[in-house]
């Protein structure tokens, strides 16, 4: 049957405290706003911020329930995810809540999902982009039964939890290693009868060193390193479509999700950026701190802007580094030499001159042959997750068109 988008949903709309009272946050309730569900996963578990129950009662936002869907509403429109257990949520976001007796409610997320485009090109709003309550009503949709309703679901979640099983995987692998690295480079207070050496860090053992970012053969670069922004405004185009190269940015790397690109031209300007793959990016402007290696994907690839990017000589170095700036000592280095007040970021040179605590080759080298298989694996899961990613995408069209039977599916 044909229905409105609004027929076969209740709408429920986010909100903040108006005052800014200390009381109301850091509670028990998870606090929702887009950043937290900008990936590619059908759930969403983790929030930045939470919620007590009096700052609840002060603000307009309702409480989501399982298995109703989030949909970013403004900026960055139609980011969508499914809610595990009750959250709360910000204004720039729409709760979705199946009329169970129309639709079931993983089928609405796949719906309204497959109809993002045309959210999206019904925005309204001269500063933001922004989708309201009449966008909603305005956009038609063919639902099937329920029981065929059941079965496109069920092909399509089977798909995302095998996405989001890789990715509980690989977060489990990653701690394993930061484990590791934590007892043989940060917990020295075991290391009886091992001289020791005073430094910043603390008393570290005599055969580690300290050195300077800079001081260690790597290449430290990033988008800018390639020319003035007025060269850069004339010779590099980015696409939205698949071109020759992609075009990887920090929004990309926490998404999981690679959708932007530059064409032959761009990529080869670009020459001072280019990544191979198992690079470390940090992001170095507005979301400063945040640290990734590079994926492999399955073209060529240059470095988005925002972010650097740290390619050491010695390859064992990789993964020590990797860990460093994103769960130890490095980490808070980086937020110590963050600056600017409308905007937070810092600069390679400050970035260069920061201090690393350097073990002896010996020791490094047997941390990278310990974890490689790790991080391999790591690698393995992400690539299947994009290959499984990119089929659920093509299916989705398919299932809904009926150009897929699923008449023999059973549920």
């Amino acid at each position: 049957m044909r229905y409105k988008l609004s027929e076969i949903m209740d709408l429920i709309g986010g909100g903040t405290p108006k005052t800014s009272v200390s009381s109301y946050w850091n509670g028990d309730i998870p606090w929702l706003s887009v950043k937290d569900f900008n990936n590619d996963y059908r759930y969403v578990y983790e929030t930045e911020k939470t919620i007590t129950e009096e700052g609840l009662r002060n603000s307009s936002t309702k409480l989501l329930e399982r298995d109703d869907s989030i949909i970013s509403a403004r900026g960055t429109v139609g980011e969508m995810a499914m809610i595990p257990f009750p959250m709360a949520f910000n204004q720039s976001c729409y709760g979705l809540r199946a009329k169970k007796d129309v639709i079931d409610p993983t089928f609405l997320y796949y719906l309204v999902k497959h109809n993002v485009h045309i959210l999206k090109k019904n925005t309204h709003g001269s500063v933001f982009d922004t989708i309201t309550r009449d966008t909603f009503a305005g956009i038609g949709v063919d639902v099937p039964d329920l029981k065929e309703q059941l079965r496109i679901a069920s092909v399509l979640r089977d798909l995302d939890d095998k996405i989001e099983l890789n990715g509980r995987i690989n977060k489990n692998l990653e701690q394993q290693a930061v484990l590791l690295f934590r007892s043989w480079f940060s917990d020295f207070s075991q290391s009886e009868g091992i001289d020791r050496f005073p430094s910043k860090f603390g008393e570290i053992p005599v055969n580690f060193s300290v050195a300077k970012v800079g001081s260690i053969p790597m290449l430290v670069t990033d988008y800018v390193a390639n020319g003035s922004f007025a060269s850069l405004k004339e010779n590099v185009t980015l696409y939205q479509e698949p071109n020759y190269a992609y075009f990887v940015r920090n929004t990309d790397l926490k998404s999981g999700s690679f959708g932007v690109f530059v064409d032959q031209h761009s990529y080869e300007f670009l020459s001072k950026s280019t990544l191979y793959g198992g690079e470390i990016i940090i992001s170095n402007v507005g979301d400063v701190g945040s640290v990734f290696l590079c994926p492999k994907l399955d073209g060529p690839m240059t470095l988005g802007n925002n972010i650097i990017m740290l390619r050491p000589e010695d390859n064992a170095l990789s993964y020590y580094l990797y860990i460093w700036f994103k769960y130890l000592q490095g980490q808070a280095i980086i937020q110590g030499i963050k600056g600017g007040s409308a905007q937070p970021k810092f600069n390679k040179t400050d970035f260069k001159n920061t201090e690393i605590i350097l073990p002896p080759n010996e020791l490094l080298y047997r941390f990278h042959e310990t974890v490689s298989p790790v991080f391999e694996l790591i690698s393995h899961n992400q690539t299947e997750s994009k290959r499984l990613s990119s089929l659920r995408d093509s299916l989705l069209p398919k299932l809904m068109s009926g150009e897929i039977d699923v008449s023999e599916l059973s549920i």
